[in-house]
């Protein structure tokens, strides 16, 4: 099965298995994922969640930058933040 069909056959429980599988590194019967496993299952569910269109902020690695205040840490996470370094005296 190639992984396109495996997508497309995959149902909203079996994505939500496979996400918590590689999040916490086992299978539901509690036996470990090896690193092929963890692999190819974090493969689909990127995969999964790309053909679905989901939201950003569902989508597996996603980082909330916003503070408190409710504005974002930095303008551009992919752009460095420049440092000033004040030295006294």
């Amino acid at each position: 099965m190639t992984l396109d069909k495996m997508i497309e056959a995959m149902t909203p429980d079996i994505y939500q298995s496979l996400r918590r599988a590689v999040e916490l590194g086992k299978w539901p019967n509690g036996e470990r994922l090896t690193q092929e496993q963890r692999e190819t299952s974090l493969r689909a569910v990127i995969a999964y969640e790309h053909k679905r269109n989901m939201p950003e902020d569902q989508c597996v690695g996603f980082i909330d930058r916003t503070r408190p205040d409710g504005k974002q840490h930095g303008s551009d996470p992919l752009q460095p933040q420049v440092l000033k370094i004040l030295a006294d005296g």
